[in-house]
């Protein structure tokens, strides 16, 4: 039988918002057993790049990453708000490594090609995550900390999407782990109306899925996260759960199926 891991996926805004942080670095330090933390920061690069004169240019909610705002994403990822993350986690106990796709190779990806003659710049799409390196770190009790981007193999540094990298770590660990992957975000889970903060849609199947995006319920920023989610349950990963972040315990949110 294999033994059981948690994949934490914690998102910009959830970064930005302190005393939400604080609540869940201190349940994520409590969840017992293995564990991994893989975090955003959109909001952060957005708020430095403007302080550096540098305008953040967004499509359909998706940044688009040319040669200054890689440097700035670069920076605020892999330095600001991870090795923030690692430190507040070291306070908490945990043994914390903070880790790009590009350290230990752990995961490559290829330059995103133009997408309906949108060019979205430095952007990766994930080619494969290294699952046994990985649980090889695991292993040795450190709990990494995954910061949203990773590399060509070729010397560049590509931003990539926190969800997709949640999803494709999450993938490669199921080969080794029993793997429980939460998305955590400022809402109580997938709700059937916006506006209606106890609205949790309690699970979603593909056919729900369908169903949902079909008619509307489901639209925007929540259908690529949904798409990773099924996609992460096909390859293998038990349970998938889309959740509040101060409510990480694996009994609140929305579970996908």
């Amino acid at each position: 039988m294999k033994e059981k891991l948690t994949i934490v996926k914690v998102g910009g805004a959830v970064v930005e918002d302190e005393a939400q942080l604080s609540q869940l670095l201190k349940d994520f330090s409590a969840i017992e057993g293995r564990k991994v933390l893989i975090h955003g920061g959109g909001r952060k690069a957005t708020k430095i790049a403007a302080s550096l004169g540098i305008e953040s240019k967004m499509v359909n909610g998706r940044r688009i990453t040319d040669a200054e705002m890689l440097s700035v994403v670069t920076m605020v990822y892999g330095g600001l708000v991870n090795k923030n993350l690692v430190a507040r986690l070291q306070a908490n106990g945990v043994n914390a490594l903070g880790l790009t796709g590009a350290d230990i190779d752990i995961i490559r990806s290829h330059k995103r090609p133009l997408k309906d003659g949108i060019d979205f710049g430095y952007v990766g799409d994930v080619d494969r995550a290294d699952g046994r390196m990985l649980s090889r770190l695991i292993e040795e009790g450190i709990t990494p900390v995954m910061a949203p981007l990773t590399h060509d193999g070729q010397g560049n540094i590509l931003n990539t999407n926190a969800d997709t990298i949640a999803s494709e770590t999450a993938k490669a660990l199921a080969d080794y782990y029993d793997v429980t992957l939460i998305f955590s975000f400022e809402k109580k889970g997938v709700l059937r109306n916006p506006d209606d903060d106890d609205s949790v849609i309690p699970t979603i199947s593909h056919a729900d899925f369908i169903k949902y995006k079909a008619d509307g319920t489901i639209s925007g920023g929540m259908l690529p996260k949904i798409e990773n989610a099924l996609s992460a349950i096909d390859a293998g990963v038990s349970r998938v759960i889309i959740t509040l972040a101060t409510a990480i315990d694996g009994a609140h949110g929305t579970v996908i199926k």
